[in-house]
């Protein structure tokens, strides 16, 4: 920036409107001045523009209380109205407001036009520097359109990379939910073989169970009919024991029926029929040897009586 002749033009412009100016404008600007050199830039723009009298100096003065506020946009339009200071330093000016700006084009255009007037060494080197500063931002904006461009193809890649790894999740969630079935319907496959298998082994128990009880009972059926043929067996032998036990009277020698014998013979108890067995063998062995014989009954309480004098043989 001009600095230097900035600050010549001010002194030379307040004192201008010192000059041209009446008691009240004169404190006014005073004030505007104390305030520019307290750094009060804003304060100082406003005090100038407070005055009556608005000429040229006084509105250049204001635009550069704006631009030392860096209220650029109001210190241009300043100085494009400040007509009647040096075209060549308001050009000069406006340009480093744009420069200010980044707005490098601009200033480059308003350096330029102020060489055009009057060639002046600040002013040169503000340009070649707002040219280098173009290149410099040129740079960096292909800088950044690459930086922006990589981030953007990172960004794409990125998202790719997260929807396939999405993909690749959702796949992965898929199988293991897939697995988790089969081995589900396996796990139950098994089970229901498993039942199955214990099923047929109750019923193989089962059937054995009850076969061996049939068994039982057909042992205990058949033991049953063995014993109920022994005893009906017993029973007819006792009953052909019994009836080839009983006999007829025995006849002696006139053909007489033995006295005291029944006609029939009840049924007998084992005694008796042990008693009876021993009767017949004497008798048969008595009638072998032709022994006379005398019957007595047997089985009575009473003693039988003998015929007098009569032996028993």
């Amino acid at each position: 920036m001009k600095k230097t002749m900035i600050i010549l033009l001010t002194s030379y412009c307040s004192l201008f409107t010192v000059l041209h100016a009446g008691l009240t404008d004169f404190k006014t600007i005073n004030a505007a001045q104390k305030a520019y050199e307290a750094k009060e830039y804003t304060k100082s723009a406003a005090l100038y523009n407070s005055l009556e009298k608005k000429t040229a100096e006084k509105i250049y003065d204001v635009g550069n209380a704006y631009y030392k506020s860096k209220n650029y946009d109001a210190a241009i339009k300043s100085y494009k109205e400040a007509k009647g200071v040096d075209k060549a330093t308001r050009l000069h000016n406006i340009g480093n407001a744009y420069f200010q700006k980044k707005d490098l084009d601009t200033a480059i255009k308003s350096y330029e036009e102020s060489l055009k007037i009057q060639e002046d060494e600040e002013t040169r080197f503000n340009l070649e520097l707002a040219k280098k500063m173009k290149k410099q931002q040129k740079k960096q904006k292909k800088k950044d359109k690459k930086k922006k461009k990589d981030q953007d193809k990172k960004k794409d890649k990125n998202k790719k990379d997260n929807k396939d790894q999405k993909k690749n999740d959702q796949q992965k969630k898929d199988d293991q939910k897939k697995n988790d079935d089969q081995q589900k319907k396996d796990k139950k496959k098994d089970q229901q073989k498993k039942d199955k298998k214990n099923q047929e082994k109750k019923d193989q128990k089962k059937k054995k169970d009850q076969k061996k009880k049939d068994d039982q009972q057909k042992k205990d059926q058949d033991g049953q009919k063995k014993e109920k043929k022994k005893e009906n067996d017993k029973k007819e032998g006792d009953k052909k024991k019994s009836d080839s036990q009983k006999e007829k009277k025995p006849k002696d020698k006139k053909g007489d029926k033995a006295s005291g014998a029944p006609k029939e013979q009840k049924k007998m108890s084992k005694e008796d029929k042990l008693k009876q067995k021993e009767l017949r063998r004497l008798l048969k062995k008595m009638k072998q040897k032709g022994t006379p014989t005398m019957m007595y009954q047997m089985g009575d309480d009473k003693k039988s009586k003998r015929s007098g004098g009569a032996n028993p043989w």
